[in-house]
């Protein structure tokens, strides 16, 4: 029995030894461990064991946003001093980077569902084509039999027998033609889905990529913005926190900030966007803090892939406006090039020398404009744009575009002016749906719209 018992302790504490440290070291290291595995990939291990690791650091990295985004909330709250700036402003860092890491495991997660996507299409193909050979096969077999009379069985010296024989064998290989047939129906339809998630696969690629390029953007001004504060004294803080509630009390340094847009030759100032904003809420119901905040974000994309020309419409190549690089998918040949053709036909437009975006490391350029639609996007409102403005509508002239745009989030529940109906409708325009990979979207454009919503009070109390 002393044995017994002897044996168990032993085990147990083998398996502290050599169990439990790990199981800590792991908990210790996760950190760590999904840093690796965003910047590196898996290495030697095979592709279920890695979409595991990947789908446990996704979760990893959700619960420490939601942790900093929750002390960031508390921190706002309290005094403003220069302490609790520099650590707001490393929070913010640090939650960028959190989200930076989590793009880069969601982009690799992509990489293995259009992998096992494209293998699935391989196959299927391989099968159609065999079920079609067979088919092939058969349907020959039955036409030459078919070609023999009842004479020509018999003068062949062929027994009476022989010949029903092969008339049920026909009947079989038409049943066996008919089952062929179905098979390839219902391969072909199991291709078609393939085939669309496949494209959905690359557009949430495409998205997910996009979005990084914002959350660095983002990253990058919040590190200026946290060494220039790490330079500074408390004093000097405090004398700056006055002057910045003084200057943005002041209605015509507002008015007079120019309002970037993308695709456009001269930028309007913030006044003056924001008057045609309000002239658009009339008609659409989407507030103008929302609409300005959508459009920054869309000029703040559009200057991360720049702006190129399309060349070759049958395979969608061009070329990059600023230095004539030749680039290829700089707009979808089935997609978007025939609408766009149509677009600018319609407004006397050289579609050779019209700006549209460049594409991003995947997926399709062609965005036009300020509202950057894509032009099949752009031409499923184009009637309700001529109906309001009474003839054909702009992409590249602002007053059309922030019409276009503003109609497109109210379609998708912006004009319901509340927090949830914008955010979803700002989520949309991204990507088409509220996709939660995608927040940081939708997340930065309500940020945005909440700084504008206190840049129009001002300019409206100045007035």
């Amino acid at each position: 029995m002393v044995n017994c018992i002897s044996k168990i302790v032993l085990l147990f504490i083998l398996f502290s030894t050599l169990v439990l440290p790990n199981f800590a070291l792991s908990e210790e290291n996760l950190e760590e461990s999904c840093l690796l595995l965003a910047d590196k990939g898996c290495q030697n291990i095979g592709a279920d064991e890695c979409r595991k690791q990947l789908e446990k650091c996704e979760e990893y990295y959700n619960k420490e946003t939601a942790k900093i985004e929750a002390d960031l909330s508390k921190t706002e709250q309290e005094k403003k001093t220069l302490q609790n700036k520099v650590y707001s402003l490393n929070q913010k860092v640090k939650n960028l980077n959190y989200q930076i890491s989590q793009s880069n495991l969601i982009i690799k997660d992509l990489g293995f569902q259009i992998q096992d996507t494209k293998s699935s299409i391989e196959t299927t193909s391989s099968e159609i084509e065999n079920s079609r050979e067979m088919l092939a096969d058969i349907l020959r077999t039955i036409y030459e039999e078919e070609q023999r009379s009842v004479i020509e069985v018999l003068l062949s010296g062929e027994e009476l027998s022989d010949f029903f024989d092969n008339l049920v064998a026909l009947d079989i290989l038409n049943s066996q033609s008919r089952e062929l047939l179905q098979g390839i129906k219902i391969l072909k339809g199991g291709l078609e889905k393939q085939e669309q998630s496949l494209t959905e696969e690359k557009g949430d690629l495409e998205q997910i990529v996009r979005v990084q390029s914002l959350q660095k953007e983002k990253n990058n001004e919040t590190k200026k913005e946290q060494e220039y504060y790490l330079k500074i004294t408390e004093e000097e803080y405090q004398k700056q926190l006055q002057e910045k509630e003084k200057a943005q009390k002041k209605a015509a340094d507002i008015r007079a900030r120019i309002f970037e847009l993308i695709g456009v030759s001269e930028a309007p100032t913030f006044g003056e966007a924001l008057e045609l904003a309000k002239s658009v809420e009339e008609i659409t119901g989407v507030r103008p803090a929302l609409l300005l905040a959508v459009l920054t974000q869309e000029s703040n994309i559009g200057k991360n892939v720049g702006q190129c020309y399309l060349k070759d419409p049958d395979t969608g190549d061009g070329v990059v406006a600023r230095s004539g690089a030749e680039l290829s998918r700089v707009m979808s040949p089935k997609r978007d090039v025939p609408p766009f053709l149509k677009i600018t036909k319609e407004l006397g437009r050289d579609p050779y020398e019209t700006l549209v975006s460049c594409p991003m490391s995947f997926g399709w350029g062609g965005a036009m404009g300020p509202a950057q639609f894509i032009p099949s996007t752009w031409i499923s409102y184009k009637d309700r744009l001529k109906t309001i403005k009474g003839k054909p509508a702009d992409p590249w002239n602002i007053k059309d575009a922030f019409l276009a745009a503003a109609l497109y989030l109210s379609d998708y529940g912006a004009a319901k002016q509340t927090y949830d109906g914008e955010w979803k409708a700002a989520m949309i325009y991204f990507s088409g749906s509220t996709n939660t990979r995608f927040r940081f979207y939708g997340d930065s454009v309500m940020e945005i719209t909440a700084q504008y919503d206190k840049d129009i009070a001002a300019i409206e109390k100045g007035n």
